[in-house]
């Protein structure tokens, strides 16, 4: 329900204001202005800024798909303990001042990172990084789920109810990416083409790292590390698709997978309850992409996007470490505030009896499986 009702919720947001606001016309390098607003004169003729080819109306349409994602991707941090309510707020909140904001930073037309030279192909900054950090914000602020064990006197085990679902998921995701990261070229070409095998074969890398440092680690390789192997490549994968070549999005996929895999271990020693662990996968994910797009992109892949480290160009990851620091200060900061407020004037969490009970029930009055 979290996730499917930002559909509706993010979607007529970005047509009244979101897009002017993320890509509308610069003010002051920090966020577009409202002369977009209620997508006046976004229309059929391309907006050359952002695309010689496709109709303006179809960018921003596509583009409201990140913007839609972006924060349902939160969402998992805090399964089964926030009010609805709240969360309805919460999203408003924070797609207006945190998603729209980095989005005209890294990819609006006179956006302070983009003329740095920042590169983000197809959302690893504005995306996970912003999403995953926010994450963190909320299990900091929220606090564990009831009973979990290895948080003060929890003893419950809190285990994936349904692995195949878990993994037609994971392969929906898989496929669904390649329109994410393919289709940020813009065009049915050759950078469409090179970035759909760079997401394939870093998410084919980062499994195989995933699965081999879970069977060194514990003995076993499970379902859902290769599940969660894979997310974690498509998520590195994504600021560097359109830049990066095949054997350098191994290489990403291959350090994706085993940072990521240690990233979710250390949650329990961090104390915090991310519960579908969006801060080790979508944030330490995306800064591993980030970072490493800064190593390996070229201009033999796209000749508008930069020279990396091991391309000549040392100055790339420096900007890459910049846009990573910006939005993971940002949006923690600016979320971890709107959770504070919203804590003290409408309260985030339902009751422990709520709770116990399950959303599904005290929430929406409805039960997810009739036996």
């Amino acid at each position: 329900m979290q996730n499917f009702i930002m559909l509706g919720v993010v979607g007529v947001l970005w047509a009244i204001y979101g897009y002017s606001l993320a890509f509308g016309p610069d003010v002051g390098h920090f966020i577009g202005n409202l002369d977009w607003l209620g997508l006046a004169g976004v229309g059929a003729e391309p907006f050359k800024a952002y695309s010689e080819t496709i109709p303006h109306q179809t960018f921003m349409i596509y583009q409201a798909m990140f913007a839609i994602i972006t924060p349902a991707l939160i969402t998992g941090a805090w399964a089964e303990r926030m009010k609805f309510s709240t969360f309805l707020v919460f999203m408003v909140l924070w797609s207006t001042i945190v998603y729209c904001p980095v989005a005209h930073w890294v990819w609006g037309d006179g956006g302070w990172l983009k003329s740095l030279g920042a590169l983000d192909f197809a959302g690893g900054t504005v995306v996970h990084i912003n999403a995953g950090i926010a994450a963190l914000a909320a299990a900091l602020v929220m606090g564990p789920r009831k009973g979990y064990a290895g948080y003060g006197n929890g003893t419950e085990a809190f285990i994936p109810h349904n692995l195949p679902m878990t993994v037609l998921g994971a392969g929906l995701l898989w496929f669904g990416w390649f329109g994410f990261n393919a289709g940020s070229a813009l065009a049915a070409g050759a950078l469409a083409s090179s970035a759909f095998t760079a997401t394939h074969l870093a998410t084919c890398a980062a499994v195989l790292s995933w699965v081999g440092a879970e069977w060194i680690h514990r003995g076993k390789p499970t379902t859902l590390g290769a599940a969660s192997g894979a997310v974690a490549g498509l998520v590195a994968v994504t600021p560097a698709a359109g830049y990066v070549g095949p054997m350098s999005a191994i290489i990403i996929g291959l350090v994706a997978g085993v940072v990521c895999y240690l990233a979710v271990l250390a949650k329990p020693k961090l104390g915090y309850d991310d519960s579908l662990d969006v801060v080790g996968v979508h944030c330490v994910g995306g800064v591993v992409g980030a970072l490493l797009t800064g190593l390996f992109a070229t201009k033999l892949v796209n000749a508008a996007g930069g020279d990396g480290l091991f391309f000549g160009n040392p100055g790339q990851l420096g900007i890459q470490a910049l846009a990573v620091g910006v939005t993971l200060v940002y949006s923690f900061i600016v979320s971890f505030i709107l959770f504070k407020v919203l804590d003290v004037t409408m309260g985030l969490r339902v009751t422990p009896e709520e709770e116990v009970v399950g959303l599904d029930i005290s929430e929406h009055q409805e039960t997810g499986y009739s036996m």
